[in-house]
């Protein structure tokens, strides 16, 4: 007799479209951010220092398909018939001419062994036209979109300077959506001045709109960001969760999600030389088999205390 799974993997999902193992591989196709570069202000998010998540092979100085073969021959060695997903992860994906953007995704597209793209980008990022391009895109190879959310709070996306507000996130979920995009959400828990009792409220905000694929990961201090310096100068406003309270959290917040949602991640580790704390010393995969035997002790599981 099968179980059913406490929560809806990432894995399992990948398996209704592909009969075959697939990777994602990140890609830094040199775009910037609206934030940045001062079409919405400087600097960046007070968080994000992009050296955390972009792989050694990811520079900019490399082609699309060229980064890609330096992905696929890390990750040949172990599944030699695997299959991969161009992940446009770095900066803002979306963010550019419209040719320029067809090029680069095309290019992923053309190189062996690519089955389909998944796009990182903001959701003040996302208009019309490159939308209309990206449906057709989604008509013959799979694509998934994913937009930082990051928070559901106004104030908090203020104080992060994101640069948008979240009615901005609601209607570029719905316009991708509506395409009949695979539509995806990132967000990150503990950001200051939110509390486990509106982080878990955000999970029911999140639960309406037509997502299908959420991460989470918990706030990261990241030498060279702006909030690294607000925490030196002002520690009373941060609260950095120990492992066992996070877990209680993210248990928490799995409860209150649709039960239908795809969860991809939990928690993130960035690099030990740029992070400044937490450091848990945990892989991802740890945390998630501590989150999973915590769920199965409390009888727990994913959409329990969800409010339709």
């Amino acid at each position: 007799m099968s179980i059913a799974p406490l929560y809806n993997e990432f894995s399992a999902f990948l398996k209704r479209y592909f009969p075959y193992k697939v990777q994602k591989v990140s890609l830094n196709a040199g775009f910037t951010c609206p934030n940045r570069d001062g079409s919405k202000g400087f600097g960046g998010c007070t968080y994000c220092n992009n050296q955390t998540f972009n792989p050694d092979y990811c520079r900019t100085e490399k082609s699309v398909a060229q980064q890609l073969e330096e992905g696929k021959r890390f990750f040949a060695h172990k599944y030699p018939d695997m299959k991969y997903l161009a992940y446009f992860q770095a900066y803002t994906n979306t963010y550019g001419e419209l040719d320029n953007l067809k090029r680069k995704y095309e290019e992923a597209l053309a190189v062996e062994g690519v089955v389909g793209l998944v796009i990182g980008t903001r959701p003040d990022c996302m208009p019309d036209t490159l939308l209309h391009y990206l449906e057709t895109i989604h008509k013959h190879t799979f694509l998934l979109v994913e937009y930082g959310i990051e928070s559901t709070e106004d104030e908090t996306l203020r104080r992060i300077n994101r640069g948008h507000t979240f009615q901005t996130t609601i209607d570029a979920v719905e316009r991708t959506a509506a395409c009949g995009i695979l539509t995806g959400g990132h967000v990150i828990l503990g950001l200051p001045g939110e509390t486990h009792k509106s982080i878990v409220e955000q999970a029911g905000v999140l639960s309406r709109l037509p997502i299908t694929t959420l991460k989470m990961h918990q706030l990261q201090l990241i030498r060279g960001t702006r909030m690294a310096l607000e925490y030196e100068q002002h520690p009373e406003d941060f609260h950095l969760f120990d492992v066992d309270e996070y877990m209680n959290l993210v248990i928490d917040y799995i409860e209150h999600l649709r039960p239908d949602l795809v969860l991809e991640r939990f928690v993130s580790q960035s690099p030990k030389e740029l992070l400044i704390a937490p450091d848990w010393g945990l892989k991802n995969y740890e945390f998630n088999h501590r989150v999973l035997k915590r769920m199965k002790e409390l009888g727990a599981y994913q959409g329990k205390k969800y409010d339709m």
